[in-house]
């Protein structure tokens, strides 16, 4: 298996990052086997999702209607209604797997990699990406 970490800059304020481009980079001319992508983060995830098309705008909006930033939360240390932001890796999951073939990510034609990351308090993330030979 090869692993790397890569560091993504988020700010200081709830954002999706798009990582498909490392993504390919990382499994280019690697053959068939599987990427894993995972955030060693209890307050981020990663998504299959389209972005640039105001998707992205869209789940940090459904995010914060489903988990609203306030302070009903027990969790309570960081910003205001961080304790929300720990319950994030529940809805979107810490993880995705993605097919690769001829050492190509096997995406759907709208399909990106994604980073979400609703806490501003932390303005960068570690990602690791995994390939695993088929």
């Amino acid at each position: 298996m090869r692993s790397e970490v890569i560091t993504v800059r988020t700010g200081d304020r709830p954002a999706v990052r798009d990582i498909t481009g490392t993504a390919m980079e990382f499994v280019a001319g690697k053959g068939d086997g599987l990427l894993h992508v995972f955030v060693p983060h209890a307050t981020a995830g990663v998504a299959l999702i389209e972005t640039g098309a105001g998707s992205d705008e869209d789940l940090l909006r459904a995010l914060d209607d489903l988990l609203p930033a306030d302070d009903r939360w027990r969790h309570r240390h960081g910003s205001r209604g961080h304790g929300r932001d720990h319950l994030l890796p529940a809805f979107v999951a810490p993880y995705v797997t993605v097919p690769v073939l001829g050492g190509r990510l096997a995406l759907g034609t709208w399909q990106s990699i994604a980073l979400v990351d609703p806490n501003g308090d932390n303005p960068t993330r570690q990602v690791r990406l995994s390939f695993l030979n088929g």
